[in-house]
């Protein structure tokens, strides 16, 4: 279905998705999901019951006592990845939930198990928790992560996606429209906006969220009449002057007959979900955020990972230094090395190792280049930069030359993961919140890395970094590890 709205400036078009095809999609997705999961516990169980007859004596696969035990434990694993919230629909397709819920559901059964085993003295139930629990709970976990893919792809050519309608203030509507719009994976798009202002706006008007204009459908009072002109089947919504807990209750109400989610938004943006929890007082509920702790940044824990995972990198790649290193010295004169100072943690100063990707005394045609490119002396990285070797415009491609800085890490002057590092000149031009990127120290991958590199605004690369310093774990470090290889190896954003 496509809706044309007039607006500012032209016409906006919109790609709604129709309402037959979102329902069946969804029961349809939610269908295959059980059926694959059901799929891959019997396997395991099977699997468990195979194992203990080759173990023990072929007529051990005739035991009803046996063969009852693989159908409960089957069985009984797919009704608790059910009962577990594994496979509902806000719960499926993005985020790292899914997965806790299946390992949480998995564990469970089989905690129960054996508990059950040891009262009950079943011998046979030990194979279950030696072969099913590992070989199921990694099947649920690659067929999940398969699944998630082709709901990706299938997003990205405009199906499985939801279609948004966003009710606040404009300043707030814009965050979250913005916010919805750049995550594609979790399928929202945003269809429409309603504002306070919307009803007072003499023409049709349009709100700017990221790189989309999106319609302004009406007011934070006409949002069924919106929802009914837009077919939107779902709507976020923050309180408003005019929209207190009573009308967002009514607003529920009236959602309803319409088959129509609520999501209510509490208006805070780049907080994790290790600083988060819930209560609800007096029927209200409150969300709690913890302060940032930017110690954790510097734990021991982390201090021995960034050497030990250093150490073992440089080990495996060096025969690929000492290939790159000849490279480098071969094709253009100069050094091998280019040492390049940078402000670390506290405002430190000191020398981050690269290859050399640039031909000798580069440094000098900088002044030259921002002035005929009109660039932000403060960011200056131009794409097709002329300063730049055939060999290391290779090696900056997929960020070859950036291999040396693990001897940055080993000499605690940088991080495997953290802020991405300053030049002296950007850290003067630091206001108070940019210097929170200063708390812990530089990484040679962040969150700034796996999430645009250069294509990214001098804004865009402070609010990735401030957020990594506040939200710290180290399952984020683990996440971003993974997603730079990926970024790595296609070139993302590298030049």
């Amino acid at each position: 279905m496509v809706l044309d709205l007039r607006g500012v400036g032209g016409i906006v078009d919109l790609h709604l998705p129709n309402p037959a095809d979102r329902d069946s999609w969804r029961a349809g997705h939610l269908r295959r999901l059980a059926g694959t999961d059901t799929l891959v516990v019997t396997l395991a169980a099977l699997g468990a019951h195979l194992a203990a007859l080759a173990a023990e004596a072929p007529a051990a696969a005739f035991d009803l006592r046996a063969v009852a035990l693989t159908i409960a434990v089957a069985a009984g694993w797919s009704i608790m990845l059910g009962w577990n919230g594994s496979r509902a629909p806000h719960t499926v397709g993005a985020g790292s939930d899914e997965y806790r819920r299946l390992v949480s559901a998995t564990l469970q059964l089989f905690g129960a198990l054996a508990i059950a085993a040891l009262i009950l003295r079943i011998d046979s139930a030990q194979g279950y928790l030696v072969v099913a629990l590992p070989a199921g709970l990694s099947g649920l976990v690659v067929t999940r992560a398969l699944w998630r893919g082709h709901t990706a792809r299938r997003r990205a050519s405009g199906r499985y996606r939801r279609s948004v309608l966003v009710v606040g203030g404009p300043e707030a509507a814009r965050a979250i429209a913005a916010a919805l719009s750049e995550q594609d994976m979790y399928g929202y798009h945003v269809v429409g906006v309603c504002t306070p202002t919307g009803a007072a706006l003499a023409e049709p008007a349009t709100l700017r969220a990221g790189r989309r204009d999106i319609p302004i459908v009406g007011d934070d009072r006409s949002v069924r009449s919106a929802v009914r002109r837009i077919g939107a089947d779902t709507v976020v919504v923050m309180a408003t002057d005019r929209l207190g807990p009573r009308d967002i209750r009514r607003l529920a109400w009236d959602l309803d007959a319409f088959g129509t989610d609520l999501i209510v938004a509490p208006g805070v943006m780049d907080i994790s979900g290790t600083r988060m929890s819930s209560q609800v007082l007096a029927g209200m509920p409150m969300l709690h955020i913890e302060r940032p702790q930017y110690d954790r940044a510097l734990s021991l824990g982390k201090a021995v990972f960034d050497i030990c995972f250093s150490t073992l990198v440089l080990v495996l790649i060096s025969p690929m230094l000492l290939a790159i290193a000849v490279a480098v010295k071969t094709t253009s004169t100069g050094p091998v090395f280019y040492l390049s100072e940078r402000i670390g943690m506290d405002g430190k100063p000191f020398r981050m190792v690269k290859f050399r990707s640039m031909y000798v005394r580069a440094d000098r045609e900088a002044s030259a280049l921002i002035t005929a490119h009109g660039g932000n002396p403060l960011f200056f990285k131009l794409k097709n930069d002329p300063r730049v070797t055939p060999v290391g415009r290779f090696l900056r491609r997929y960020s070859l030359d950036e291999l040396p800085q693990f001897f940055n890490v080993l000499s605690r002057d940088m991080s495997v993961v953290g802020p991405r590092p300053q030049v002296r000149r950007e850290v003067h031009s630091y206001d108070g919140v940019m210097r929170r990127r200063l708390l812990v120290r530089p990484g040679i991958t962040g969150l700034w890395q796996v999430s645009g590199r250069s294509d990214l605004s001098p804004e865009e690369s402070v609010e990735f970094d401030i957020s990594y310093v506040e939200n710290w774990s180290m399952l984020l470090d683990v996440r971003i590890i993974a997603r730079t290889l990926r970024a790595v190896l296609r070139g993302d954003g590298a030049y």
